[in-house]
């Protein structure tokens, strides 16, 4: 089958972004001079990098290249990530981020089930794409893909999969670098046997979060590799807290009062947990703020409508009212500042108004 992108020149060539960040030239000069002291590797004269140096970048790099599979092409009917480079006239080239970068390409025809009436608009140069593969020739490594076939389901799973894998891959590559390894070795050796134990190598390194890398040992993994390993994952790998927030109101105009609310938020924070510590401060009455920075986005919902519940049940005993502004999400920094002005704003407020007698006692529920 003759594909009409083979050896045709792309109508519109473009210069698209790296797909990978790259070191700068002078951070590898700074490594090589390290490791080879006394050797000029830059041209005082051209202020450039001089033939020493460029060879050995050249060679750091090759030995840094290895795709993040076992398999050196993809299996047919797969999914795969890939990232738009060319766009011609019948279809564009793009290059496989899983198989170190190797080329594919997409018909025009399989870009989209609809009618085409701008290219641009379906594909654009530097874009991450999911795409099917349809065929693969092994002998020449031709890849056709389609665009069009790969399904809601098949992106989402191609999404996630890549993620996990360019987490692994870029933990690997540091320990290459670091220890002056072959990549492809060091995946030979140990990554590409842990996808096929743990169906995932980020599976395994999640474990080794927990275990400090005791799964290594039972591949007779050497110490000093093992070390560089568990630091990387241990680095680029540890969750990091995720700041959990629900508004309410409580207020009861009962007998009790004040001492209602005070005993019901109390309540509410007693629902805490180590993993879920949950913190309840004053905005103004009768609003409050539940605030919790846990690692499990879930279980800090969870923990936090536990904690709601309870509030309600108590502050209800004493025929008090709770309503929920907000119910508990994962807030972000911008919520955090909107909800810093709005405290400023209410202590404003409270400033300009007299005669506010459980101003005191409210405070010291903050």
């Amino acid at each position: 089958m003759i594909h009409p992108l083979r050896g045709q020149k792309p109508m519109k060539a473009a210069n698209p972004p790296p797909v990978e960040d790259v070191s700068d030239d002078e951070e590898q000069v700074e490594q090589l001079e390290q490791l080879e002291p006394g050797v000029q590797f830059v041209d005082p004269q051209a202020q450039t990098l001089s033939p020493v140096a460029q060879q050995a970048i050249a060679a750091k790099d090759a030995r840094l290249q290895c795709r993040m599979y076992e398999n050196k092409l993809p299996e047919q009917d797969s999914c795969v990530m890939v990232n738009v480079r060319q766009i011609t006239d019948v279809g564009t080239y793009v290059h496989l981020l899983e198989y170190n970068n190797i080329e594919g390409m997409i018909l025009l025809s399989e870009l989209t089930r609809r009618r085409i009436r701008s290219i641009q608009k379906l594909v654009r140069i530097g874009k991450n794409e999911v795409a099917v593969v349809m065929r693969v020739d092994k002998e020449k490594g031709y890849i056709d893909l389609s665009k069009r076939r790969a399904t809601a389901e098949d992106i989402a799973q191609c999404e996630e999969r890549y993620s996990k894998s360019k987490a692994v891959h870029s933990i690997m590559r540091h320990v290459a670098d670091k220890l002056n390894m072959v990549l492809e070795e060091l995946y030979t050796l140990y990554g590409w046997p842990l996808y096929k134990k743990y169906g995932h190598a980020y599976d395994a390194f999640k474990t080794a979060l927990v275990d400090d890398g005791k799964l290594f040992d039972e591949m007779g993994m050497p110490e000093h590799i093992k070390k560089e390993l568990v630091l990387n994952i241990k680095r680029r790998l540890t969750p990091q807290p995720i700041k959990i927030r629900a508004d309410i109101e409580c207020s009861c105009f009962g007998y009790e009062g004040i001492d209602a609310v005070k005993a019901a938020l109390k309540a509410g924070e007693e629902c805490s947990t180590p993993e879920v510590p949950i913190k309840i401060r004053l905005v103004a009455p009768p609003l409050y703020v539940m605030i919790s920075n846990c690692v499990d986005k879930n279980l800090g919902i969870e923990v936090m409508n536990q904690s709601i519940a309870k509030i309600e049940e108590v502050v209800k005993s004493f025929t008090g009212t709770v309503t929920v502004k907000m119910m508990p999400r994962a807030v972000s920094e911008n919520d955090d500042a909107d909800l810093q002005k709005l405290m400023e704003e209410k202590e404003l407020e409270n400033k300009e108004v007299s005669g506010d007698e459980d101003e005191e006692e409210d405070d010291d529920l903050e």
